[in-house]
């Protein structure tokens, strides 16, 4: 289970969507990621907020798929490579927007099927038209529900740098066996103190699963 934002990628989508928007936007949205990603306030109470201020139309969806591509972390693809061909099964699990990150996913060599996101609605004209409130990853818990459903063979290592990525080895029972506290982009106590290993690149990661 690897989470995108900050971790497979050195960036929050949301947030470089509301850079595209006046300052004050920028930085209520910025402020409240990170706020969620500490486990300050529930992802549930703020995902549709983030969401309806920025209001990304198709296009800018778009060009948030090409900046992911940009800022795929070092040596990422490599050990993916290494990961699949050893023949772990890798699946991404995130809060992003799917039509954002499924070319990432093609570009470190996953299916669409391995992504795990929240799809968004447009207008016929492109213009932002909601999101899909039913998926669990808008809220605190789905990453739990998401990998309970995938039903993944056993052991499973989680990877992320939010709170919502240690929940899945914190409930009960763990839906995760560990959990890599992803600290490359961005470090956060709440998700550091409570995870297996500590890592801050993909060489790492590698290493731990394949021994």
């Amino acid at each position: 289970m690897l989470d995108v934002d900050s971790t497979l990628c050195a960036l929050e989508g949301i947030d470089w969507l509301a850079a595209r928007r006046d300052d004050a936007v920028r930085d209520r949205v910025a402020v409240i990621t990170d706020r969620a990603m500490r486990g300050e306030i529930a992802l549930g109470d703020v995902y549709a907020e983030r969401l309806d201020a920025v209001k990304p139309s198709r296009n800018e969806v778009q060009q948030l798929a090409a900046a992911y591509l940009e800022r795929v972390e070092p040596g990422a693809r490599e050990s993916l490579a290494k990961l699949t061909n050893a023949g772990i099964h890798l699946v991404l699990v995130t809060a992003g927007i799917r039509d954002a990150i499924v070319p990432v996913a093609e570009a470190v060599g996953l299916p669409p099927s391995a992504v795990k996101a929240v799809a968004l609605y447009f207008t016929d004209s492109g213009a932002y038209a909601g999101f899909d409130a039913q998926s669990p990853l808008t809220r605190n818990g789905g990453k739990v529900e998401t990998v309970r459903a995938l039903r993944l063979p056993r052991p499973i290592i989680g990877v992320g740098d939010g709170i919502t990525d240690l929940e899945a080895r914190l409930a009960a029972p763990p839906a995760v066996d560990a959990f890599a506290a992803y600290t490359g982009v961005v470090e956060r106590e709440a998700v550091v103190s409570g995870a297996d290993y500590v890592i801050s690149s993909f060489d790492e990661l590698t290493r731990i699963v394949l021994g």
